[in-house]
Order: structure tokens, then C-alpha cells, then sequence
């Protein structure tokens, strides 16, 4: 009875300091509306909400509030590619061509894993030359994307493409016969019992759903509208709550849906042309979090940010959903399983002593920005390198940001490769914003033995 008590009083205490962080961070951020989920294992530790759902009509958040997916919505479409797989009506190494003939000069080359693995070189079609107030249809949508050239060959690096999603969902239509909502919902969603999660729909009524919202000159704002159409596409226009979202966590547990056959490959690294590996999988990326490993994926879409992140180590699932542009729901994710396991303690907020980089880890981005031939890098890095990648290098190496070592991991035998290049340790550095409230930019570099640098992951917090 004694020991039952005490880890009642170890889960309460745990609780307590969650909440206090997510108040904090929703404060800090200025988040209206967060819901928040927490698994050990398939105990379900905490699913609540915070703040409002809907600011004008207060009403609160909850674990039934209704939010919008955005990318996190890409691993149910990959899990319904497999699925098609494993009924043997397509094979993740077809050509895409075979369904999409309109792409024929300039597709020939992508398979439908490319796709999966965002490695195709199909070119982005959310960018400047996109009306997002344009309702196209699904064949205008793919007829758009061909008249594109692409960024690369496909297989030869690794870049995040929406338009490869968006392909995913017509070309499961094209084999099928079907809408990937309509399949989604009896293949998936019936299936596990998440009642509230569907495609998304501007015109149907749909319960407690939540308002997005964005932050403009510091004035909390509507989301901007969009045409219907593109809340349907397959690469992340889908509504969630935190309560369907615990079955689906349970569900993976599992490996219920899709197979576990399935599960393992979604979960396993893409490996590049050359041989090489990147931490991406299908709809999942495949990082790791203070030499631990982490399944995890977030979300941007119309002013929600959202973020899953499982952790098989320790057996913990944290799931965030906000209803703001600018929340840093990834990072909340982070911190959160780093309250319930210290081994994860999140470098946006923790400071440790442990092995040196050999330069700041500031000078190394500005030198891979403006000199990549004389900056310390694998030469695989350097050939990853894209003008995009280089840019980001460079505005947050040269931005107004006071930067700071939080630590460095000796993950030696922790078995990590990144790029073709085997890792020995993973600094990591803070660049917090001077006038920016306390958030910034969390910078990882992955080194080998050598402290030669082989790639370098970020993300904002």
C-alpha cells in the first residue's frame, strides 16, 4: 500500500509540474487554446485543455476540442499508402507515372516511397506562384505540380514536399476509386474508435470545434481563409482531438494500424541514392531527443500548430494541439517528456557539462552559409547543403540572438548515423531572441568522432 501510494504521489507531483510548464509556455506565447495529451505506455497520464478554444465566445478547451492537423495529419496518409500495400493494389517501388500519366516527362523517376519519404524532388507548390483562394480540383491540383520542373533527381536528397503528400492522396483515389477521407474514415478512424477525426469541412457543423488564431504586431488575429479544396488535400487537412488521438497512440502501440510490418518501415530512416540515411520515414521523422530515440512529427495549418512525439525507450507518447500560428508546440512536446524522464531533459531548457565543440557552434553555421568548402563538415553534409538550407543557416547565425551552450551528448554507443557518417556526439545551442520574450531557435549539430560536423537539425521554442 505504502509503495501503491507513493507512486500515486510521484504521478500527481509529475502532473503538477506539467501543468505549471503549459501555463507558462501558453503565457510566454501567448497561446489562446491548448489540449494536451500524455501517455505511459497505454495509460493515458493526462488529456485536458487549457485556455479557450474559441477567444470571442470564451468557450475552454478541452480534450474534445476539435483542432486542424496540418502535417501532422501526413502519417495517416502514409498509413493508409501501406495499407494499399499490404492488400497488394500498389508497391511502394512503382512508378508514379503509372497513375499519374500527366506527369509523364518529368515524374518517370519517382516512386510512390519517394513520396512517402519526401525524397522525390517533386518542387513545392505552396509557394509564391500559389492562389490559396483558387478552389482547383484534385486533377488541376496534380496538373499544377507537373508543370513544375524538379528540385532534384529523386532519391538524391532529402526535402520536405507537401506537393508529395498531396500527390498521395489523388494518387489513392486514382487506385481505389475513392476519396482518401472517405477511406480514411472506414479503414482507420471507425476502426480505432476516433469519432471526431475526419477530413476537414468549412461547411458542415461540426462539435467543438476550435477557432485558429495568428499573432499579428502582437494583436491575436483570425486565421486567413483559404479555399475549401485545399482543406482537403492529403498532406495534412484533417481534424483531430486529443481523445481520438490517445487511440491512436494506443493503436501504434500495438501496431494495429497500419501492420506492424508496416509500422517498422514507416519508422525506419530513408536511405538516400548513395547509401546514405536522413531521420525521415513515411509521415514520421525519425530524430532522436539527448541521444534517445524519437518518432515524432508536428503540424502548421490556417492558426494551428500541433505535434506528436513517442519516445520507445521509455514508452511515452506526448501529443500538443494549439490553436495559434506561432506556438512552439514541438518544443512543449519536448520539454513535457523531459518533466516525466530526466534522460530526455529538452536542451531549450536544460544546461549540462559534458564534452566541447571545437568552434562555437555559431561560427560553424555562418561558415557553412557563406564558406562551405572551408567549413568542418562530412563532404556528404556539404553536398546535402540547398540555397534554402544555407539561408536559414544564415539568418539565424546573423540575427539579433544571444547564443549559449546548453551541452553536448557523448552518444558514442547509442548506434546514430546521420547523412552516411556515423555520430559520436550532438551539441546543442540556444539562440534566444534578445527582445523576443525568452524563445529562439534550438540549434543541434551531429559530429563524428573527429568533431567533423555531419548534419544539423533545429527547431524553434
Amino acid at each position: 500500500m505504502n509503495f501503491l501510494f507513493a507512486l500515486l504521489l510521484l504521478a500527481q507531483s509529475d502532473t503538477t509540474a506539467i501543468n505549471r510548464f503549459v501555463q507558462a509556455e501558453m503565457e510566454r506565447q501567448h497561446i489562446p487554446g491548448l489540449s494536451l495529451a500524455v501517455l505511459r505506455g497505454d495509460q493515458v497520464l493526462l488529456a485536458r485543455g487549457y485556455g479557450y478554444a474559441n477567444v470571442e465566445l470564451h468557450v475552454p478547451a478541452s480534450d474534445s476540442t476539435v483542432y486542424q492537423s496540418g502535417s501532422m495529419g501526413k502519417q495517416f496518409t502514409a498509413a493508409l499508402v501501406e495499407m494499399l500495400v499490404d492488400n497488394h493494389l500498389l508497391r511502394l517501388d512503382d512508378s508514379i507515372v503509372r497513375w499519374f500519366p500527366e506527369g509523364a516527362t518529368v515524374w518517370r523517376g519517382i516512386s510512390v516511397r519517394h513520396l512517402l519519404t519526401h525524397t522525390s524532388g517533386v518542387a513545392e507548390y505552396t509557394d509564391s506562384t500559389f492562389d490559396y483562394r483558387k478552389d482547383y480540383t484534385e486533377d488541376q491540383l496534380v496538373k499544377f505540380a507537373a508543370s513544375r520542373p524538379l528540385d532534384f533527381p529523386p532519391g538524391e536528397r532529402w526535402s520536405y514536399s507537401n506537393t508529395g503528400y498531396l500527390l498521395l492522396g489523388a494518387l489513392i483515389h486514382r487506385v481505389t476509386g475513392h476519396f482518401y477521407g472517405d477511406l480514411l474514415r472506414d479503414s482507420v478512424f471507425q476502426r480505432l474508435g476516433m469519432r471526431d477525426s475526419r477530413v476537414i469541412s468549412e461547411a458542415d457543423i461540426v462539435p467543438n470545434r476550435a477557432a485558429g488564431y495568428r499573432l499579428e504586431n502582437g494583436a491575436l488575429q483570425n486565421q486567413e481563409w483559404v479555399a475549401p479544396s485545399l482543406n482537403t488535400t492529403a498532406d495534412g487537412a484533417l481534424y483531430f482531438t486529443i481523445r481520438d488521438l490517445t487511440r491512436w497512440a494506443v493503436a501504434l502501440n500495438h501496431r494495429r494500424v497500419p501492420s506492424a510490418a508496416a509500422l517498422d518501415t514507416a519508422w525506419t530512416p530513408v536511405r538516400l541514392n548513395d547509401g546514405a540515411t536522413y531521420p525521415y520515414g513515411f509521415g514520421w521523422g525519425i530524430f532522436n531527443q539527448r541521444g534517445h530515440l524519437r518518432i515524432s512529427h508536428g503540424g502548421a495549418w490556417q492558426g494551428f500548430k500541433t505535434a506528436i512525439a513517442r519516445y520507445p525507450e521509455s514508452g511515452l507518447t506526448v501529443i500538443v494541439l494549439a490553436n495559434l500560428a506561432q506556438a512552439q508546440t514541438s518544443a512543449m512536446a519536448y520539454g513535457i517528456a523531459g518533466i516525466l524522464d530526466s534522460t530526455l531533459a529538452a536542451p531549450q531548457l536544460a544546461t549540462w557539462r559534458g564534452p566541447q565543440p571545437p568552434a562555437p557552434v555559431v561560427d560553424l553555421l555562418r561558415a557553412i552559409a557563406t564558406r562551405p568548402d572551408s567549413a568542418r563538415i562530412t563532404s556528404r553534409f556539404r553536398r546535402f547543403l540547398s540555397p534554402d538550407l544555407q539561408d536559414f543557416y544564415r539568418a539565424v547565425a546573423n540575427g539579433d540572438r544571444q547564443w549559449s551552450l546548453a551541452g553536448c551528448d557523448d552518444v558514442t554507443r547509442r548506434g546514430i548515423s546521420y547523412l552516411g557518417s556515423r555520430i559520436a556526439y550532438i551539441c546543442h545551442a540556444r539562440a534566444a531572441r534578445r527582445n523576443g520574450g525568452g524563445g529562439g531557435t534550438l540549434i543541434s549539430v551531429l559530429y563524428s568522432s573527429d568533431w567533423t560536423a555531419a548534419g544539423v537539425e533545429g527547431y524553434g521554442y
